[in-house]
């Protein structure tokens, strides 16, 4: 990793920690504002320690595109938790075959960046 690429991180996870000090919840009740706030804390100290070791630097790319989708859609719609994806359920593909395999290959492609971490952690 560079040094820049490091220092990039580092303000990444700065900037989350203080979104976190920051958060206020939608609702405005202070029990939901603390759940929020602590898990914003431990979403990111597990995410950036599961990718401390990351040194290719594509992947390292990808994961800081991420991160900042992820905060810039925390800040817009002020839920901290990923938004799901709406995708069609596999009703057309058969149990087993080639049409399940396509659709659980076109199901993992389209997932959104701020999701591609989210399965793997919770």
């Amino acid at each position: 990793m560079t040094p820049a690429t490091r220092q990039e991180v580092l303000g990444l996870y700065r900037k989350v920690l203080q979104i976190a000090k920051k958060w206020q919840s939608a609702s405005g009740q202070a029990g939901e504002t603390l759940r929020e706030k602590e898990y914003i804390r431990n979403e990111a100290r597990t995410l950036f320690r599961k990718n401390k070791n990351v040194t290719d630097p594509k992947l390292i790319k990808q994961c800081i595109e991420e991160c900042e989708a992820r905060i810039e859609i925390g800040l817009h719609y002020n839920i901290p938790y990923p938004r799901p994806i709406h995708l069609p359920p596999m009703g057309l593909a058969h149990k087993q075959g080639r049409a399940l395999r396509h659709q659980e290959r076109l199901r993992k492609i389209s997932k959104p960046i701020y999701l591609k971490s989210h399965e793997e952690v919770s």
